[in-house]
């Protein structure tokens, strides 16, 4: 390990994942060595219109790519490994993940056209990597996709402990326990600081076990043998579809999988080993009318309502394969995230109007892959650390999260409740919040990445709630004159044909207007422009209490 210099502080910072749910991105310095933990996306808000993706802003990285030893991947969640793509167009650094994180990163790499040019490193639970001054070792933990990890970061000032997503299941469906012993005997040596996950710090007692659900499904394939089954859930959740799977083959299905984000992931589980899949149990989705309709599972997503999942368009008759009928169950084996209920419940309206059956109690068909506040509690008595640090959440989830660590005896003043972008400095005895980094939000539109900023989601806000006018005119500015126009063209404000009297009306105050401005000697297109603007606006608001988006168009012959 590198020697210490005198007066050298630990920078840690999350430029993700803090008073918000998703893009989760941890960045640990120490003089010129830094590490990235996670790399992940969220997705838009309903007032972000058109904006596929919200991933980190990266100014902070790029401006000291120099300097970064390496990402550090716990698992292979959207908001975990999502943002990696992006990040890696900007620097060339090396990738460390399991093989089931890895497996799913490379698909996404490959649709970016990255694969083979950047440096994937699969590492193994138990396994040490040294990174600059840092050394990393990857710690078994349980979550709702296998090959999660903890990870330990040992740096010249102490060891911190990063837990990414976790919970405690002592039955998972596949792999073994998370690694309490482990994670104990960090806790004996002294962890300087704990960055712990606060999804489910509102939620009392431990989190289920995963294999809580297998005896749910086999209950409701027992009582639907006469129905096709068609089961939704999150694409990540490899030990739920492995669960469908066993499900399905004990009582004389196949199974047939549709959605791109369902196919990569069981493509990959299964690639690697992750699924146990016996064979002719998994068919092709376009060869499901060689079977019997009661013979059929059919896995897909969609579980939280997106548009154009796979799900969604069976719902609205629009899947290639599927046809739902009143024959079909279909199950929502998930919970709703914060801001998805409407999305999910047009999706069951939809669904019950096709005369479907649908399922949705998700109490008995789904489990959290997150810590419960016991869960918590226990990394929290089994870690001990000098200085916590809560993560992952929106800012209750953090404010909650912080009682709980007061609860378990640390002093408020060792609990830093951060924002994006905030530094944390530490040495072997103190810590203190020191200076900000840049850090924010960059929105991803189709192929355009950052293009579209706060000023770009105002006009489409704009545009969406009043609508545009386009006022078109020719003017000749050595005759002071109106040569043709104002012609107007409205698009989501009123229907021309059915306001021809306001359109008259308008054309008038815009022909008076621009005669005064040119009466007046005013020859800038600016100028007069605005003057369009400014007198338009306040008319129509005054007929109408819309303010639609106003563009002048003026030529000069």
């Amino acid at each position: 390990m590198a020697k210490k210099k005198s007066g050298s502080k630990l920078r840690v910072m999350m430029l993700g994942g803090l008073n918000e749910i998703g893009k989760n991105l941890a960045v640990i310095e120490y003089e010129n060595d830094m590490i990235i933990i996670d790399c992940g996306l969220a997705f838009p808000d309903e007032d972000m219109l058109g904006v596929d993706l919200v991933i980190p802003d990266f100014t902070y990285l790029e401006k000291n790519a120099s300097k970064i030893r390496g990402i550090l991947i716990t698992h292979g969640h959207e908001d975990h490994i999502g943002s990696v793509p992006y990040l890696l167009k900007l620097i060339n650094v090396p990738v460390y993940g399991t093989r089931l994180t890895l497996g799913i990163l490379e698909s996404k790499l490959a649709e970016h056209k990255l694969l083979g040019s950047r440096d994937l490193i699969v590492v193994e639970a138990g396994q040490t990597v040294t990174l600059g001054c840092f050394k990393a070792e990857f710690i078994r933990a349980n979550h709702s996709i296998a090959d999660s990890c903890m990870i330990a970061v040992k740096t010249p000032v102490g060891t911190i402990l990063h837990t990414g997503d976790f919970k405690l299941d002592v039955s998972p469906i596949g792999g073994e326990m998370m690694d309490l012993t482990r994670i104990g005997e960090y806790g004996r040596d002294g962890i300087l600081l704990l960055m712990c996950e606060s999804t489910n710090v509102d939620h009392p007692g431990f989190t289920p076990s995963e294999r809580k659900v297998g005896s749910a499904l086999d209950h409701i394939f027992m009582t639907n043998a006469d129905r096709r089954i068609v089961i939704a859930t999150f694409s990540s959740n490899v030990h739920r579809v492995q669960q469908i799977i066993n499900s399905s083959v004990r009582f004389g299905r196949k199974v047939a999988v549709t959605g791109r984000s369902m196919l990569n992931v069981v493509g990959a589980a299964v690639r690697l080993g992750y699924m146990d899949v016996p064979e002719g149990a998994l068919i092709d989705i376009a060869d499901i009318g060689r079977w019997p309709q009661e013979k059929l599972t059919i896995v897909t997503t969609g579980s939280q309502g997106e548009p154009m999942s796979a799900l969604y368009r069976m719902a609205f008759s629009d899947h290639s394969q599927v046809e739902l009928t009143p024959r079909d169950l279909v199950v929502l084996s998930s919970h709703a995230i914060p801001g998805n209920e409407k999305l999910v419940s047009r999706i069951i309206n939809e669904l019950y109007k096709k005369g479907v059956s649908v399922y949705h109690d998700e109490a008995v068909v789904h489990v959290s892959g997150h810590a419960c506040q016991e869960d918590l509690k226990l990394i929290h008595a089994l870690t001990k650390p000098k200085f916590f640090m809560p993560i992952h959440g929106e800012y209750h989830h953090l404010m909650q999260h912080k009682e709980l660590a007061e609860y378990m005896g640390m002093d408020p003043k060792d609990i830093f409740v951060m924002d994006i972008g905030q530094v944390l400095e530490l040495d072997a005895k103190t810590a203190k919040k020191n200076g900000t980094v840049p850090s924010g939000r960059m929105l991803v539109d189709g192929y355009g990445v950052g293009d579209v900023g706060s000023i770009v989601l105002r006009d489409r806000r704009h545009l969406a709630q009043d609508g545009l006018i386009v006022v078109v005119a020719t003017v000749d500015l050595e005759e002071q004159t109106i040569i043709s126009g104002p012609d107007l063209i409205s698009r989501g404000f009123v229907y021309v044909r059915e306001s021809e009297n306001l359109m008259d009306e308008v054309r008038d105050l815009v022909r008076a207007v621009l005669c005064d401005t040119l009466d007046s000697g005013v020859t800038e297109w600016t100028q007069m422009k605005t003057n369009v603007k400014d007198a338009l606006s306040k008319y129509l608001y005054s007929k109408t209490k819309r303010k639609p988006m106003i563009l002048p168009v003026i030529m000069n012959v």
